[in-house]
Order: C-alpha cells, then structure tokens, then sequence
C-alpha cells in the first residue's frame, strides 16, 4: 500500500488545529473556548427546543381542530414533519464541515427558522389563511388550496432552520473544549440537561399558552423565544473558538469506493499498516485501493484509482458506526408515538388535576423532562466519577454502553403503554369511566429515562468516532436516525392499516381512539424493539472486537488537536 497523499485535498494536521476567533485571527486559550463559550452555545440549545417542541409536540391538535385533518393525516404529517428536520440535519453537517463552519450555519439558519415561526404564527392568527370553524350540525371543511401551502410552507422553513443549526450547535459547542478531556463528557450530558429544561418549558407554558391563549398566541411565544436563542447565541461571538470549514471528504471517501472496485481482484498485502500503526481487519476489501500498480512509484494513477491510507481509514470509520446509528432507528420510532398517538391517548383521559384546573394532554410529555433535569446532574457528578474509578473510562460508561441501556429500557416504555391503553379502553367501553391522564405517565417517564442514556450516548459516540472535516455531518447522522424513526412511524401506520383491515377498518383506522386497537399496535412497537435491542448487542460487539477502528479515530484526534491548549 501506498502511503503519500497522493495529492488527496485532505488538510495538514496543522490546519485542522487551527481555531480562529470571530475576525478570523487565531484564537487565544485564555480568551476563546472552555465552559464560558459554550454556555451561550447550551443557551441557544435550551431555547431553540423550547420554541421547536411547543410546535411540534402539539402541532396534530391544530392540525385536527384548526385545519381539520384526519386523526391518521394529522400523525403521519406531524411524523413526517419532525422527520425532515432530523433528515435535513444532514444537510447542516455538511455545509458547516465543509463550507460554512458552525458559528456561520447556524447565524444563516436560525433565522430561517426564525421567519418560519413567523409565518405559521400569522396563519394561526388570520381567518382567511385557514378553513373557517366547525360549526354544530356542520361540516368542517378540511383545508385545502392557498391554506395548505401557507402552512407547509411555514413548517417547513421550521424544519429547514431547526434540521441545519441541531448539529452545529452540538459541534460548535463541543468544539470550545479539547477533545482529550473530562469536560467533554460532562458537556454532552450538559447539552442533554439544556434539551430536558427546554422540552419541560415548552410542554408545560408554552403549551399552556397554547390551550388557554389559542394557536396563534402560542407560535408567537414560540417565534419570540426563537429570537431569544438567536440573541443569546450571538450575545457569545466574543468568546467562541471557531473552526474554518474543511474540504470535503465524501469525494476521496467516495474515490475509495471507486477505486476498491476497480482492484477488486487485486490481493491485499496483510503486511501494511495504516494511521496508529495498524489496520482494522474488517473491511479490507477497501485496503485495494490502496495498491499500486505494477511499475510503483515510477507509474502515477489516478485519484480514482490510487487512494491514500488516510482515506481508506476515513472510509471504515464512515461504513462501521452504519449499523449502529440503524439500530437507533426503532427507538425514535416509539419517541414518534408519545408526539402523537399518546397525545390523543392522553386526550381521552379525565385531564383534570383540580376542579378548575386542567393538564393539556401534550403537556403530559414533560413529566420525564422533570425528573431528568434531576436526574442527569446526579448522573454527571455522582455515577460518572463512581463509574470511572471502576472502568477507567472517561464517561464512566462507553457511548455503545449508555446506548444499549437506553435501547433495553424502551421496550418497556411500549410495554407500559400497552397495559395502560387496554386498561383506558376497557375502562371507557365496558364500565363507561374515565381514567386520569396519570395512568399513562409511566411510559412517558421510562421513556425519557431511555432518551437520556440513548441520545447522549450516541451524539458522545458520533462526535469522539469523527475524523478531521467529518465531524459535524457524524454528529448529524444522529438526527438522520430520528428522521428515519419518524419515517417509518408513518410507514408503519400505514402498513398496519392495510394488514389489519377488515371491511374497511384497522387498528388505527378510526378517528375515534376507543374503536381502534392501539394497544396492539404498542405491542407491535415493544417486539419491535426488543428485537432491535438484540440486533444492536450484536453489531455493538462486533464494533467492540474492531479495536483498531477506535485507535484509528483516536489517533486522528490526538494529530489534529495536539496544538490546541484550550483547558
């Protein structure tokens, strides 16, 4: 194998080190990056989902009550809705990795979603930009037309804004520290604390305002808290350490592939070694592309044909955290199930918690968010430290460790919801009562139990696993898999649908949530996952027996940061 760079346009290690401050100069240790930095970058964190969840986790109630949507339409564009912004987070990483850098993408983009907000706020509050009321004895009269455009219009400049600005402001944060020290992992469990105050916020006011205030009041908090986490995020310029985009890496990654394919019949020498020394012995079909031809260094080939071991290694890296990041999918799909069906679960339930005083169905979903925003502090100073002294690990835990648990604990968050909505059905059907909402707030609660272990462990995971000018759009991955799960929330609907169906109904057909079976299909869900749980110990363990990929990716990070002195 050959390994020269081959003219590869990848950045020397003193490049990628380099860190400037808002003018572009390089930045200084004692004025740029550490905990100071990243507070505003956690600020615009907090805000931004507090404005993002109040739409989305009670968007399917103005669906159905002011555009008039079917129950089924209303779930499947609230799933596809979230769906796009985890899809387009894909998009942010790349443009931040390599053309925009974060503290610019996520400027540009958040006031993108700032005029989406805006503009769904406007419809809210118009007459003429939505179907008129229901009225008694009437029908409603679902929106169509000149309405419909206005509103995917809005919500998708939303999911523009929000898709681009999600992985910037993790890396952009993560960025203000070395990757090498304890504040990392304790800034990942902070971005989850952020994520947990924001949604509690969100699921319970700003809800509320929502409920008491109409639609309209509610986007306009929405798009008002929006313009304070572009205020707080910019109110840090000062402060930030920022990284100058890379070139791209999906060509020479790419060039890897074409050129791996071309030598297939070529034979691997088993004797070459790559960046830290060693090769991983997974994969090694991509090594050919690495051979040169016949005539050596006297005979130049194509970048097509001829890659460097920098390239196959930035390859593997990409192929091997696949099947991880697939496993998150189902998970994030029983996460689409508490935006949606359990809302109209939750709906059907006595919502009273005094006389005069309701619970907003939606609001229900903050209940976890109270107990982790107790819960993740004691795991940073408590389990953490505890942890380390026994593993020697860093984070206490492995990322591929905290995910499991999360994944293990989400089949039985469908379990409970499950129970629970056989228990509420029987209750309303047979005996003609009606359950507290109360009775569903353990799936709520083992849910986000889950949440904290699986999200934080991934992002953790994504960010430390990166190569230089990959790690933003890595980190972004970790949204593609929400995107994914909603996806096929809306897929799966569909699907049971079709196969349930007998003279025209289904177990989620009906408009009415006491004639459909929604309990089996939150049956359906905890096999599910169950499933993907043994699927992901397996590909964790073969992720784990891989060693050398972790040094590979280890050692990039100690090349690329070893002139950086930010505590």
């Amino acid at each position: 194998m050959d390994n020269n760079n081959n003219n590869i346009p990848f950045p020397k290690d003193d490049e990628t080190s380099t860190t400037v401050d808002w003018r572009g100069r390089p930045s200084n240790p004692k004025d740029h990056g550490g905990a100071r930095a990243a507070a505003f970058v956690l600020g615009l964190q907090a805000f931004e989902i507090m404005a993002i969840a109040a739409v989305g986790n009670n968007l399917i109630t103005y669906l159905i009550n002011d555009m008039h949507f079917s129950l089924p339409h209303s779930a499947n564009i609230v799933t596809n809705f979230v769906g796009t912004i985890f899809l387009i987070a894909l998009l942010g990483g790349f443009l931040s990795d390599s053309f925009l850098g974060t503290f610019s993408t996520i400027l540009i983009f958040a006031l993108i979603e700032l005029s989406g907000f805006i503009l769904l706020s406007a419809q809210a509050h118009f007459p003429q930009l939505k179907p008129p009321p229901c009225h008694q004895n009437s029908v409603c009269i679902q929106a169509k037309g000149f309405n419909t455009l206005i509103f995917y219009i809005a919500i998708y400049m939303v999911a523009l804004g929000s898709g681009c600005i999600k992985p910037s402001m993790i890396s952009h944060g993560a960025n203000q520290f070395n990757p090498q020290s304890n504040n990392l992992s304790t800034y990942f469990n902070a971005t989850y604390f952020a994520f947990s105050l924001g949604e509690l916020i969100a699921l319970t006011l700003l809800i509320w305002v929502q409920t008491h205030s109409g639609m309209d009041a509610g986007f306009a908090v929405s798009a008002a808290v929006m313009a304070l986490a572009f205020i707080f995020f910019i109110s840090g310029t000062l402060y930030y350490r920022n990284k100058p985009p890379q070139p791209t890496v999906f060509l020479p990654i790419l060039q890897v592939f074409v050129a791996a394919i071309l030598k297939r019949n070529k034979i691997s020498p088993s004797t070459q070694q790559g960046i830290g020394g060693q090769h991983s012995s997974k994969m090694r079909f991509l090594e050919k592309a690495c051979i040169q031809q016949e005539g050596g260094n006297n005979t130049k080939e194509s970048q097509w044909r001829l890659c460097s071991v920098e390239q196959v290694d930035q390859a593997k890296i990409l192929l091997s955290v696949i099947p991880i990041f697939a496993c998150t999918i189902i998970f994030n799909t029983v996460l689409a199930q508490l935006q949606t069906f359990s809302v109209q679960q939750g709906s059907a339930m006595d919502t009273h918690i005094t006389e005069s005083f309701r619970i907003p169905p939606a609001s229900l979903q903050a209940i976890p968010y109270v107990l982790l925003i107790l819960i993740v502090p004691l795991y940073d100073t408590l389990f953490v430290p505890f942890a380390r002294k026994i593993t020697g690990h860093e984070s206490g835990i492995t990322p591929l460790q905290r995910i499991g648990v999360g994944l293990f604990l989400v089949t039985f968050s469908m379990v409970s919801a499950a129970i629970m909505e056989k228990k509420r059905r029987d209750a309303a059907l047979i005996r003609n009562e009606t359950l507290s909402i109360f009775w569903i707030a353990p799936q709520f609660i083992i849910f986000g139990m889950s949440e904290m272990f699986t999200a934080v462990g991934l992002i953790e995971f994504f960010y430390t696993q990166s190569l230089k000018g990959m790690q933003t759009f890595l980190t972004s991955i970790t949204y593609c898999s929400y995107s994914f799960g909603f996806y096929l929330s809306s897929v799966l609907v569909s699907l049971v649908n079709r196969i349930t169906s007998t003279k025209g109904g289904g177990w989620l057909h009906e408009n009415d949530i006491n004639k459909d079976k929604l309990d089996l299909f939150y049956w359906l869900l905890a096999a599910l996952s169950f499933l993907n749980f043994l699927n992901y110990l397996f590909w964790s363990t073969w992720y784990s027996n891989n060693s050398s990929l972790s040094s590979i990716s280890t050692e990039s990070r100690h090349h690329s940061d070893a002139d950086n002195n930010i505590p």
